[in-house]
């Protein structure tokens, strides 16, 4: 299996691409933390990243959709190693559960990872609750956790949503 993670800041298009680029014919693997948020919400809390639960729900529901996943290549809308750079974005403590994701993926993605970068801007929305600023800053986080972990990070630039699709389906 060939599983390539595509990560970057809040707001950079990674949905976006995700939907078109499962349009043409390729397997994707949902983020999970959008829909943690999303859940949460409904369920009426304000604030989900001050759950205590909160990361352990994130990785549960990556966990459970990279298990599922079956197709010979893989695209991934973030994966654990953005619910690592997450946690230190937050302060958060990094629980025995995202450590044990992490020890389970160790060489089940490729080391290129796909970094879409920022758009210059970044619309709101009801589960992305995070400034354009603090977006910027979450997005060195990433860069600095995967690097650290040995990943290189292959750039999307900004560009047409054609162009970025295409760039994405010549590396795969």
């Amino acid at each position: 299996m060939r599983r390539f993670i595509l990560t970057g800041a809040p707001g950079a298009g990674k949905t976006t691409l995700i939907q078109v680029l499962a349009e043409h014919g390729h397997a994707v693997v949902e983020e999970a933390a959008t829909d943690v948020n999303a859940v949460m919400i409904a369920r009426g809390v304000a604030h989900p990243s001050t759950e205590p639960d909160f990361i352990e729900r994130i990785v549960a529901l990556q966990r459970e959709r990279r298990l599922a996943a079956q197709a010979a290549v893989q695209l991934h809308d973030r994966s654990a190693i953005c619910t690592l750079a997450l946690c230190r974005f937050l302060a958060l403590p990094e629980p025995v559960s995202l450590a044990s994701e992490l020890a389970d993926i160790e060489g089940a993605f490729e080391r290129r990872v796909l970094f879409v970068d920022n758009l210059g801007f970044m619309t709101p929305t009801p589960v992305r609750r995070i400034s354009f600023e603090d977006s910027l800053r979450f997005e060195a986080v990433h860069e600095q956790v995967y690097r650290e972990l040995g990943y290189e990070l292959v750039r999307v630039p900004r560009a047409s949503l054609d162009e970025r699709v295409g760039m994405i389906e010549r590396l795969l």
